[in-house]
């Protein structure tokens, strides 16, 4: 029996929002990748369990989760029924990058002002001619969401392979489409191919070459929705072919690209 899935996204015409993406999932699991924004997330029914940071986390009831840019997270089925979840992924002008730690830290905030006001940005979302409306409601949410945060600023001092690993994760966001070797970035960075492989794993919870891929799927989708074909995206992001996107496509979205780019058409 194929696993029941449900999956609409669009990118709406609202400054801030780079997409909006609402699923049912009953078995599909998401494997350990990375976006390049905030992912704001309710889950409707049902639960999701993931990982964030390396320490496992999940969705109570009533809850809004936060899981920051560049973190790597997965995600999967918490009940035998799986789960209904929507999704904003907000740019950084909605957060900087102070907020990073602190959501790393407690990604699931249990506010129902704030997860009622992410569910009226939804609704608001879903109808076209209120971008206005959309407009406040994601200023209120981007203010809850610093309030919530901001009591946990500070952090304490980064580990002894963390500049490594981080000169390492820059170069791969400055090279998404391109891609650089092991051995030029062992060059660049300045480290032992083999220490900078386990800086970069221990420092962030995902491999180099999976940190890469998953950035190349979180561009694909932005491309896809602005309505390039697949077979262009594919190669606009760095990947070798059309097969070789639609494979890591669906490992991260759950859905193959030319399907996710039509479940936009009607928004």
């Amino acid at each position: 029996m194929t696993p029941r899935q449900e999956i609409s996204a669009w990118r709406p015409q609202v400054a801030g929002v780079v997409e909006v993406f609402h699923a049912h999932f009953t078995e599909h699991a998401y494997p350990m990748h990375v976006h390049d924004a905030w992912t704001l997330l309710i889950v409707d029914d049902g639960a999701v369990r993931y990982d964030l940071d390396r320490y496992e986390r999940g969705t109570p009831t009533d809850t809004v989760s936060l899981l920051p840019p560049q973190v790597p997270h997965n995600g999967s089925p918490a009940t035998a029924h799986g789960f209904r979840k929507r999704v904003l992924y907000l740019d950084m002008t909605q957060l900087d990058e102070r907020f990073i730690g602190p959501a790393v830290d407690g990604p699931d905030l249990a506010d129902p002002l704030l997860r009622r006001r992410v569910a009226q940005l939804h609704q608001a979302l879903a109808r076209r001619g209120d971008e206005l409306e959309a407009e406040s409601r994601l200023a209120l949410v981007s203010e809850r969401l610093r309030g919530c945060l901001r009591p946990r600023l500070a952090r304490g001092p980064a580990g002894p392979d963390r500049g490594v690993a981080q000169e390492l994760r820059d170069l791969l966001d400055a090279r998404v489409r391109d891609g650089v070797t092991l051995k030029d970035a062992a060059r660049l960075v300045h480290a032992h191919p083999a220490h900078l492989v386990r800086a970069f794993s221990g420092a962030f919870g995902i491999a180099p070459h999976q940190y890469l891929m998953a950035r190349r799927v979180d561009l694909a989708r932005r491309l896809l929705l602005a309505g390039r074909p697949p077979g262009e995206v594919a190669g606009a992001v760095g990947f070798y072919d059309q097969s070789h996107l639609t494979r890591h496509f669906k490992r991260v979205v759950g859905i193959a690209p030319g399907r996710y780019a039509r479940t936009g058409t009607a928004h």
